[in-house]
């Protein structure tokens, strides 16, 4: 690169033919006030005296030759006129000593010592309040060299400590420094800036003596050899080695030493090879950008990469060299971050703040190879390091994850749709790409130089000649160009310090916009049938710009509002045409502007084009999301701009381009199937046009509510529908990584329309259709039909009925929706439509029952529905009369019918709890019931309704539904625990207490159905207990006898216990582990107990036991504690 890299102090060879002894005498060696007579730095006296010829001369002198070249050029220079070059050569101006010593520049900045910024650390900060106390001292300006002590005061935690500060300048420029207090940070430290500014402020106070080398060209031998001789003494520990080192060199007649002519002098300032530049530590740069990217986001590190990046842009501002030079430091600790080569190993993305700040990177260089002065040379050092860093594996691609089919920004821009969607055959565009292409990029165009150079450029000679591509209709001047590009020759216009020049060109590609945006609703116009007859044309926006890494709209928007804000106070830092700063700027006549027109309303037209332009949605995550981010941030800005009639007026014009410019426009009459959505966009434009033009602000607003990536493509000769839908790639269908939030935007854009039209039935209605038609999640319907229930119940006010009505139908829309399709909040969605429908009147409720099977399932019908409706809150809340009552109560009893006929495992028994108080219903559901009984429902819904039953009072109906429930039971031996046994143990108890017949009747199918020795033997000691029929229906007692176990039906039942017990006994010890012996004696201890049962229980047990002996004798130790128990 062509910038310098870091300099030591100026150390030029010093040694002048000519400049003898003879020709010194008489010169004073003693130094005078720096101000001498002659007018000071900004001090009272400027105003009042003329300044002398000789101080505009070394001022000029100073600021732009360097002084080894002000020596050659002259044989012999006096000694007042190289004091008042040297006095001019320190910087004048406090403000590059703060760009160079805080974060933070601008009038607030410098002048005070701690108003305007709350951050006092800030070294720019704290050098104004070393200076304003008094702790400069000792200062000391020898030729290009100034040195002084600066003092800072003890703290509570710090002792006090004097600082020696040294610095060097040429040129006007500040080269080096160093300062004892071993600062260590990319900025200049507070002593350091306290030095400078004690210099800038009060130049009268400071001594200057001339370079070191002219104080000694005065000196003989003798007064030289004491010179020396003193400088070691005082400095003997430090120079000793040093001073004999160099004397032994100077007595050899051969030593290099002796093979130069002259000696070097730090004070005499830079050689004419010197880059004349501001002292910039590049090794705390790389050294910070490092430390802050090591911290990967975290600490407020990318706060402060953000902060580098912004003085980097104020250095180019002030046309600072060290700009290049920085974010060439910056570039190499990006490219160095071991972040990049991990994240590509690992096919991970990086982190969208820091791809945020890889985008500005390549910004930024973008505006440095666009610096309209950069020389040649200097252009190819650059484009050899971009190309450099572009061909590294891992620099980002400019998309973040995919290629980009974009053409190189400096050709015409392709008609047609896109390009092949693989992105395997696409050229990777790297962050750093653009910025090689605008190096092919060049200021010489003489149109242009007319347009940034000239205020009144006009040629009224194409005012009728609306085919002129550098004019308009009114004589001013369009610049056609790729658009993004121009806009960066505006950014670069601006960044260099050339806000004048950036203007002039802003206006023009404005104009152009607008120019063609005419054209294209007159071209349009014309081809309107053609084009909706055949549906298809050209892409003409595959590269948005919007959402466009070099950000054109936003650049022309701040452009052109920082012009209206600030037109009296913009400090036009100079011409183009001359390279020179301008002591006097003048802002340039708003020479191309409409009499009603003004910076302002052209930035908000500006936007308004931009957001409004139909583009393509870019491929991959992160394109996709800045699409997102810039369009809301420019949003933003347009929310702080007071509308005023103008400005209106601008609206109404730019909402009806947008409307009737077709293909062009986002909100166009034909749209395509990728077009990035108007949503956002739309929703801003609908809250600005409503309280101007309602009618307009709707037609937008309902416009844009299409979403054609989520529908299929529509017959292209159908021109009944007012939102023709054209699909380039009808079978494709993209990745749109940021639907959630296109959605979203979507839905809150019918929110705000919604909102609005309360009250209209017609805008309802209208809104409504296009919420039906465009909107196609469940959710965002959800969203929508809650938004307008509440609008529609406000507290203050009467229920919107029409409002209501629209919730309500969302509501509906919803419910058939999501009837086929799982979703987590169904049962919420169902309640809230019970609600609205309660709200909306009894008319609603009732047909929501009526046609219940298209919105909702059984279960949901008759557990929730029926089941609300019927509540006596509801009742209440509707102040129904009797009559109507039993009409909705009727409504709910056929629902709860028809459920139960199509559903009867999950609905029977809300049905029959529905029907209670109807007989004839409820002898219908009771039937629905025992109909479906033997084939669709299990035993664990037919317990349930026996239960039921007997609660409200039919135990024979409870019976009959526990014998259908105990036919499609099987438990096995093994199932003690299982759920259904309480149910069985209650089914036995049930007939038992009916009577003798009952039970009869239920133990064959409890033989059968039950394998499990312990829930029959159980059953068995209940039937023994009491008499059957002892709890009859009325509650009266029977006074039977007990039943016998020798017979009917007892008998089976203990025949079947004891085989179940045997059965059991000989599956466990198939697999019984040692540790189950206990429990297994204990298990033939209840075995024993039922056959005891029997009359000839004993002998049946024993022979039980010996059987187990004989078939198990191998388990000796389980037979011998079967033996110590049984015998």
């Amino acid at each position: 690169m062509a910038e310098r890299v870091q300099q030591p102090p100026a150390k030029r060879f010093c040694c002048r033919p000519g400049y003898g002894a003879t020709c010194r005498q008489g010169q004073r060696a003693a130094g005078v006030p720096c101000g001498g007579s002659a007018a000071t730095q900004g001090g009272s006296h400027r105003a009042q005296t003329p300044e002398s010829l000789l101080d505009i001369a070394a001022r000029k002198v100073a600021e732009k030759w360097p002084f080894q070249r002000v020596e050659e050029r002259f044989e012999r220079i006096p000694e007042p006129v190289q004091r008042r070059i040297v006095y001019w050569s320190f910087p004048r101006s406090e403000r590059e000593i703060c760009m160079y010593s805080s974060f933070n520049t601008g009038g607030d900045e410098m002048g005070s010592s701690g108003e305007g910024s709350d951050d006092t650390r800030l070294p720019f900060r704290r050098g104004i309040g070393l200076l304003e106390s008094g702790c400069v001292d000792n200062v000391l300006q020898v030729g290009f060299h100034l040195s002084g002590t600066v003092r800072e005061p003890a703290t509570s935690s710090e002792p006090e400590m004097v600082c020696s500060v040294s610095v060097s300048f040429d040129r006007c420029k500040i080269t080096a420094v160093t300062c004892s207090c071993g600062n260590k940070d990319i900025f200049y430290c507070a002593h350091v800036v306290a030095l400078s500014l004690y210099r800038v402020r009060k130049p009268e106070q400071v001594k200057l003596r001339l370079p070191i080398s002219e104080t000694l060209f005065q000196m003989n031998r003798d007064q030289l050899q004491k010179f020396v001789q003193y400088l070691i003494t005082v400095h003997h520990t430090e120079v000793l080695p040093t001073a004999q080192k160099l004397a032994d060199e100077i007595l050899s007649q051969n030593s290099e030493i002796n093979q130069v002519h002259g000696a070097p002098d730090p004070t005499a300032g830079a050689s004419v090879d010197d880059e004349n530049c501001w002292h910039l530590d590049e090794e705390q740069v790389q050294e910070q950008v490092k430390l802050f990217l090591s911290q990967g986001g975290y600490h407020g590190s990318g706060k402060q990469l953000n902060l580098l990046f912004s003085k980097v842009r104020e250095m180019l501002k002030m046309r600072d060299s060290n700009g290049a030079r920085m974010l060439t430091l910056i570039t190499e600790q990006f490219m160095s971050d071991p972040r990049l080569a991990l994240w590509r190993q690992q096919g991970t993305t990086m982190t969208d703040k820091y791809r945020q700040l890889w985008d500005e990177l390549g910004a930024l260089w973008m505006c440095i190879v666009l610096n309209p002065h950069c020389k040649p040379e200097q252009k190819g050092l650059w484009l050899r390091q971009l190309c450099k860093w572009n061909g590294v594996d891992v620099c980002p691609l400019e998309d973040g994850n995919h290629g980009s089919e974009l053409t190189n920004l400096t050709n015409a821009l392709p008609q047609g749709p896109p390009g092949n969607p693989d992105s395997l055959t696409r050229p990777h565009r790297t962050v750093f790409t653009r910025a090689i292409e605008a190096c092919d990029l060049h200021w010489q165009d003489p149109h242009l130089q007319h347009i940034i150079t000239e205020d009144h450029y006009t040629n009224y000679c194409y005012h009728n000649n609306l085919d002129s591509s550098l004019f308009d209709a009114r004589g001013w001047p369009l610049w056609h160009e790729h658009v993004p590009t121009a806009c960066a020759r505006v950014d670069a216009l601006r960044s260099h310090g050339y806000p004048k020049e950036a203007l002039r060109l802003a206006i023009a590609i404005v104009n152009t916009l607008r120019r063609q945006q005419q054209k294209q609703l007159e071209l349009f116009r014309a081809h309107r049938k053609e084009l909706l007859l055949r549906g298809v044309t050209s892409v003409t926006n595959p590269e948005g710009w919007v959402g466009h890494p070099l950000d054109p709209i936003g650049t022309l928007f701040s452009t052109l509002m920082e012009s209206g804000r600030c037109s009296e106070e913009l400090d036009f830092s100079g011409s183009l045409g001359t390279g020179r700063r301008m002591d006097n700027p003048v802002f340039p006549p708003q020479r191309f502007l409409e009499d009603d027109e003004s910076f302002m309303s052209l930035a908000v037209e500006t936007a308004l084009i931009g957001l409004g332009q139909q583009r393509v949605m870019p491929d991959g995550l992160y394109a996709q999301e800045k699409v997102c981010r810039n369009e809301e941030q420019l949003l933003a800005k347009l929310q702080e701009v007071d509308l005023d009639d103008t400005l209106v007026k601008i609206f109404r014009k730019q909402a009806v381009f947008l409307l009737e410019a077709g293909p062009y426009s986002g909100l166009g009459e034909i749209i395509y199937r990728e077009s990035v959505p108007m949503h956002t966009f739309a929703k801003y434009l609908f809250t600005s046009l409503l309280p101007h033009d309602a009618e307009l602000a709707y037609q937008i607003a309902l416009r844009a509510m299409r979403l054609p990536v989520l529908e299929s493509s529509a017959p292209s000769g159908d021109l009944s529908r007012p939102h023709h839908i054209v699909s380039v790639v009808p079978n494709r269908y993209p990745r749109w990584f940021t639907l959630s939030h296109i959605e979203t935007q979507q839905c809150e854009l019918a929110s705000t329309m919604l909102t609005a039209a309360k009250g209209d039935t017609c805008k309802l209605e209208t809104v409504l259709e296009s919420i039906q038609k465009n909107i196609h999640s469940s959710s965002h319907i959800f969203k929508l039909a809650q938004d307008a229930f509440k609008i529609a119940t406000l507290m203050d006010s009467l229920p919107d009925i029409t409002l209501l009505k629209v919730s309500l139908e969302l509501g509906l829309q919803v419910m058939r929706m999501t009837l086929s399709t799982l979703n987590w909040r169904r049962r919420e969605m169902v309640r809230w439509l019970v609600t609205c429908a309660t709200e909306v009147g009894v008319f609603a409720l009732d047909s929501i029952m009526q046609s219940w099977f298209t919105l909702f399932t059984p279960t949901e019908a008759t557990s929730v529905v029926a089941s609300t409706v019927m509540s006596n809150s509801t009742i209440v809340r509707l102040h129904l009369d009797c009559h109507q009552q039993e009409n909705l109560a009727n409504s709910a009893r056929t629902l709860a019918l028809q459920c139960a006929m199509k559903d009867p495992q999950n609905c029977a028994l809300s049905a029959l709890t529905l029907c209670e108080k109807d007989h004839i219903a409820f002898e219908t559901a009771y039937q629905i019931v025992l109909d479906a009984a033997a084939t669709g429902m299990n035993y664990t819904q037919l317990f349930t309704i026996a239960r039921y039953m007997e609660h409200r009072g039919y135990p024979m109906r409870a019976y009959k539904l526990a014998t259908l429930a105990m036919t499609h039971l099987n438990l096995s031996y093994n199932q003690d625990t299982h759920p259904a046994i309480n149910d069985v143990l209650w089914a036995c108890a049930l007939s038992h207490s009916l009577g003798k017949n009952e039970l009869a009747a239920v133990i064959p199918l409890v033989v059968k159905s039950v394998k499990c020795a312990t829930v029959l033997s159980d059953i068995l000691r209940r039937c023994t207990l009491t008499t059957p029929g002892m709890v009859a229906l009325h509650s009266r007692r029977n006074s039977g006898k007990l039943m016998s176990l020798d017979k009917a039906p007892l008998r089976q039942l203990l025949d079947a216990t004891i085989g179940a017990y045997i059965n059991t006994t000989h599956s466990r010890l198939t697999h019984i582990s040692p540790r189950h012996y206990s429990e297994f004696i204990e298990f033939l201890s209840k075995a024993r107990e039922t056959f005891l049962m029997a009359q000839d229980g004993h002998i049946q047990f024993t022979q039980f036991i010996d059987n187990l002996k004989q078939i198990y004798k191998g388990k000796k130790k389980l037979m011998m504690l079967v033996r110590e128990r049984f015998g």
